[in-house]
């Protein structure tokens, strides 16, 4: 990416920032408005890790600003305490190698993450292996769109019931 292209995002992204509700604004939400005034396509890798890290410091600065609680790092605390998905790692974030957000791990191999896909929000539980120090994903896996993470959540306690009863057989 070529440096004014960076210099471009950057300061669209910071206007963006200091103008909005932070209890309000994802960081999907601020690539979307930034690749509409600016005309660029940002949900690209590359584009969305930068995105990504111009709002991290973003918000290291408004952190840094003063010792009171600011309404940005309220708004990141209860999105780490909802992120945390049972995964136990708590309150830091870990993104994966293509900037995705890591919500827990089920095993060494299996995890969820949440991605962005052609403009969708995603659920993806998929399988990874490595190469060349890489977590990379395998074919092996799903991804919801909202509305059947949705659906799925719902169904949950019948989900449980139906195993519960499975192993009462055996």
């Amino acid at each position: 990416m070529e440096k004014e292209t960076k210099e471009k995002i950057k300061s669209t992204v910071r206007e963006i920032l200091k103008e909005s509700d932070m209890k309000e604004m994802t960081e999907f939400k601020v690539r979307k408005l930034a690749s509409e005034k600016l005309g660029i396509d940002l949900s690209e890798t590359s584009h969305k890790a930068y995105v990504r890290s111009v709002v991290n410091s973003f918000l290291e600065e408004e952190r840094s600003k003063g010792p009171d609680e600011t309404e940005v790092n309220e708004k990141e605390e209860e999105e780490e305490a909802e992120g945390d998905g049972g995964g136990g790692k708590g309150a830091s974030k870990e993104l994966d190698d293509d900037g995705d957000l890591i919500i827990c791990r089920l095993s060494d191999k299996r995890r969820v993450t949440i991605q962005e896909f052609k403009g969708k929000t995603l659920v993806s539980i998929r399988e990874y292996y490595k190469k060349d120090g890489k977590e990379l994903p395998t074919s092996k896996g799903i991804s919801l769109t909202d509305e059947q993470w949705s659906t799925f959540k719902k169904n949950i306690p019948a989900i449980e019931k139906a195993v519960k009863k499975m192993e009462s057989r055996v």
